[in-house]
């Protein structure tokens, strides 16, 4: 019999919005999440896997309470002890997949997709980001639209996770590239996506941008992180900023605070209920 590895949590995602859903997991200390969509009903589950608490079923009990607490009804999410190892569930429904103009993200597992002149190699372990987030769709494609047509010589990753958005501009040619994010894991986990990828970056693990510029600035965190570092990551942006991780609604407050500390609203595309914010020096 297979130790137990993980617990996981599946909820309906009209049960509990994206943002909701990433406090709870933020909360209850999430190894890592996911999205399902069935292909004929185009319902969307959320998922998130949580580490195996000494008495597992007090672990439910309290992931049971706030699930409930926050809106979600007894019959739109389910909880279990998996014992295959959380690190390998997400591969049962993630394949490669195009973005943009010429990217293919794709797990070590899949194929390249023909046609596309981009080939990113993501195996995120325990590391945020693996492209299947609106977010991160989002994010890929503003990065490919700005190093298609100038390849940024420096870039900042800031929130990194898998390093999935530093290592896609690498990959279309940016140079000095810095990847930072607050995690060990995800620091260790942009390394190694790194070195698959043959893309060459820095990776450090801080919670505050560098005490310099870069042409091109990513970040795709939560908005309220967003906000706080809305100066740092002001003076950090040389020519272009990308910011996501923010719903439609929080958009006007991002947008505000981004020009109080100097920069220029370029454009803002929307994915479902997420936003992607452009600003320009």
């Amino acid at each position: 019999m297979q130790n137990v590895t993980c617990t996981e949590l599946r909820i309906d995602a009209e049960a509990m919005d994206a943002e909701t859903f990433d406090q709870l997991k933020q909360a209850f200390g999430a190894l890592g999440g996911s999205e399902e969509t069935e292909t004929l009903s185009g319902k969307v589950t959320r998922i998130a896997w949580f580490e195996v608490d000494e008495n597992p079923q007090e672990q439910i009990l309290r992931l049971e309470t706030a699930a409930k607490v926050l809106g979600a009804g007894a019959s739109q999410f389910s909880i279990h002890l998996l014992s295959d190892d959380w690190e390998t569930a997400w591969q049962k429904n993630w394949t490669a997949m195009p973005i943009g103009q010429s990217l293919c993200i794709r797990p070590s597992f899949c194929e390249p997709l023909p046609n596309r002149k981009i080939d990113v190699v993501l195996d995120p372990g325990m590391a945020f980001g693996t492209g299947t987030h609106p977010t991160t769709f989002l994010c890929l494609e503003a990065i490919e639209r700005y190093c298609l047509t100038h390849p940024p010589k420096s870039v900042l990753d800031m929130g990194a996770g898998s390093g999935l958005l530093a290592i896609a501009a690498g990959k279309m040619g940016a140079k000095d590239i810095h990847a930072i994010d607050y995690d060990p894991i995800s620091v260790e986990a942009s390394d190694v996506n790194a070195a698959m990828n043959n893309v060459s970056l820095t990776s450090t693990l801080d919670h505050k941008p560098p005490a310099r510029t870069f042409e091109l600035v990513v970040a795709n965190i939560l908005a309220g992180p967003l906000l706080d570092m809305s100066k740092t990551l002001a003076e950090a942006t040389e020519k272009h900023l990308i910011l996501s991780g923010t719903l439609i609604t929080q958009v006007p407050a991002i947008i505000q605070a981004y020009e109080k500390a100097g920069l220029t609203h370029l454009q803002t595309l929307t994915k479902e209920e997420w936003a992607v914010i452009e600003f320009i020096r």
